[in-house]
């Protein structure tokens, strides 16, 4: 028995361990004579990880077997309590046999189940205006209620850009940092980027973990903010500002970064293996920055504006952050689009969620099908 994927291929040396066994020469009632060679066995290790059983199968049901991922994360040890890719395949069948009938249907299967959604890169949509924010904040350009009068939906520079134009969907004037946080407005991070300039917003990008290979038995690729090590472009730098353009971001990477909210301005590193290890840390951004981020993400479901408002439970202290990232080859034409969904326990820090829907239609977006499993994360730790 081999393990042909995910964990049992990463352990399986560890797992199978050694089989034992010895030659000898026996008499004519089975008594030994002469042994000639012997070797012992040995039994294959026992490895604990940090996944939830619980957590694990009702975040994949929850999707509903939609192509997504969620991961949930401890945001305090880092300890993943789920991973989830869907929709998925039975590892056994490659273990113990599989028809190529049944192959051919995985293999058919245009939402592709072999994919492990949480280790592929993608970028992360308007989730990652929460890292935007707290780089303009800790900058000292971005404040709370400092407000910006945008009019309409779009916006440009200058004539240096073109036809090109930063849009949004709410055309609310005289918007603030909370208020572009609740109505998750482009337009506005765009400019707070442009202020701060590509050094400024960089250097605060280079405080995460880019380009940095997780100590995780899981294949993938260190997150990426660009493909050059500089902007090509201000444009660039605005679409990037509001998590779209060249940003490459894995489920497991985005919830890293964002365990700086519960930590006072401190990265969590995750880990799969419960081996009672010290946890692995990193300062990112200022404790102040990341306790007004946690204010403001509450706000975002609290408020009736909030994108995050569906989420809304008066009996929980819950900080979340929606997000859109659309895929398409040019402006003007309409992509398919990727759902996101950044959502933590603000009161006692029990959890950390980021949930991906690919190519949602209207009704399964990540927030609409992880409210009941929120209400049910809260019951769970409770």
């Amino acid at each position: 028995m081999i393990g042909k994927a995910g964990l049992e291929k990463a352990f399986d040396k560890e797992l199978r361990g050694k089989d034992g066994g010895e030659i000898l020469i026996v008499d004519e009632r089975g008594n030994k004579k002469q042994e000639f060679q012997k070797a012992q066995k040995k039994d294959g290790e026992d490895i604990q990880l940090t996944i939830d059983y619980y957590i694990q199968l009702e975040a994949f049901k929850h999707l509903k077997g939609k192509a997504g991922s969620t991961v949930v994360m401890n945001p305090k040890e880092g300890g993943l309590y789920a991973l989830v890719s869907s929709p998925s395949f039975d590892p056994n069948k490659m273990v113990q046999g599989i028809s190529q009938q049944e192959y051919d249907q995985y293999v058919k299967d245009e939402n592709k189940p072999f994919i492990s959604r949480y280790a592929v890169g993608y970028a992360p949509g308007s989730t990652f205006k929460t890292i935007t924010a707290s780089i303009g904040l800790d900058a000292k350009v971005t404040y709370p209620d400092k407000p910006r009068n945008i009019k309409g939906l779009s916006w440009q520079k200058d004539g240096t850009w073109g036809g090109y134009s930063v849009t949004r969907v709410s055309d609310v004037q005289n918007v603030d940092m909370r208020k572009a946080l609740i109505y998750s407005d482009n337009i506005y991070f765009a400019q707070e980027a442009l202020e701060m300039g590509e050094k400024t917003f960089r250097n605060g990008l280079n405080q995460f973990i880019f380009g940095e290979e997780l100590d995780l038995p899981i294949v993938m690729n260190p997150a990426q903010i660009s493909k050059q090590n500089t902007f090509q472009s201000e444009i660039l730098l605005a679409d990037t500002a509001y998590g779209q353009e060249e940003l490459m971001i894995t489920p497991i990477q985005q919830a890293t970064m964002y365990s700086v909210f519960q930590n006072e301005g401190t990265i969590v590193y995750p880990k799969l293996l419960d081996d009672k290890s010290e946890r692995k840390t990193k300062s990112a951004i200022t404790s102040s920055t990341a306790n007004e981020m946690t204010k403001s993400l509450k706000a975002v479901v609290s408020d009736p504006n909030g994108t995050a408002h569906l989420l809304y439970n008066p009996t929980h202290q819950l900080a979340a952050k929606t997000g859109t990232a659309e895929l398409k080859m040019k402006q003007g034409e309409k992509g398919n689009e990727n759902s996101f969904l950044l959502a933590f326990d603000a009161e006692h820090d029990s959890f950390l969620l980021l949930s991906l829907v690919e190519h949602y239609t209207p009704g399964s977006s990540a927030t609409q099908l992880n409210q009941s499993f929120i209400e049910e994360l809260f019951l769970y730790f409770k």
